[in-house]
């Protein structure tokens, strides 16, 4: 990932000696943004809530994003601007929200939710009261799942801090959040927007025909391509 990012000055050139405006810009644009990420590494796979606590220090004392790339929400607004705009009304932790199927709560955090939903300036805002990592469907408090996005006050990362194991032995960031409940204000949004599962290779795949399709250079080219496998 990060040698992804990393400046690429010889292929720059090469790309502006072959006249390819449109393959420099793209790639100038990659590495301006390369220069302003810093990367930290999780030296084991102790899971979510231990792959957060090892970016503490770059995180410092301020209110932070969470964004798990397994996760894609295609939208015209993105789904953590949405998320910036509800913060800003409602303030303390808010995670990104959607229903799933009864029989997929095993593969999520649960919403406990609250009574009652606001309208939001982007987006439903739920009350939450209670969190529970990947719940069988019997013993799940409600079918509303937490999506990869997540913005966080800092003090989370003293809840991490316990090392506590959850659901599969790992340090769950869900359990740290629902430590938090009541200690401040929590909500859940309910976006605008297409979410895909990233995490199998059908989701993966949707969402890249997903992606192509929502642009304009590559739309007609996709739906012939769909079109010729049915």
């Amino acid at each position: 990932m990060e040698a992804h990012f990393a400046p690429t000055p010889a292929l720059d050139q090469a790309l502006e000696e072959k006249g390819e405006a449109g393959l420099l810009r793209e790639s100038r644009a990659l590495d301006d943004l390369g220069t302003r990420m810093t990367f930290v590494l999780q030296p084991q796979p102790l899971g979510l809530g231990h792959a957060v606590w090892c970016a503490r220090e770059q995180v410092g004392d301020e209110p932070f994003a969470v964004l798990l790339p397994d996760d894609m929400v295609l939208d015209e607004t993105p789904c953590l601007q949405q998320m910036v705009t509800a913060h800003s009304e409602v303030g303390g932790n808010l995670v990104a929200v959607e229903d799933v199927p009864c029989e997929h709560t095993s593969r999520y955090g649960i919403v406990d939710p609250g009574n009652g939903e606001v309208l939001g300036e982007t987006g439903t805002l739920v009350t939450v009261k209670g969190l529970v990592e990947k719940p069988e469907p019997a013993a799940a408090p409600s079918t509303l799942s937490v999506i990869g996005r997540y913005i966080l006050q800092p003090c989370v990362f003293e809840l991490l801090d316990l090392k506590e194991r959850g659901a599969g032995g790992e340090i769950q960031l869900t359990d740290a959040l629902a430590g938090m409940i009541g200690d401040m204000p929590f909500h859940g949004l309910r976006f605008s927007g297409r979410r895909f599962d990233c995490g199998g290779k059908i989701g993966y795949l949707r969402a890249n025909l997903a992606y192509a399709h929502d642009r304009n250079d590559l739309r007609d080219a996709v739906a012939a391509l769909c079109k010729a496998f049915t």
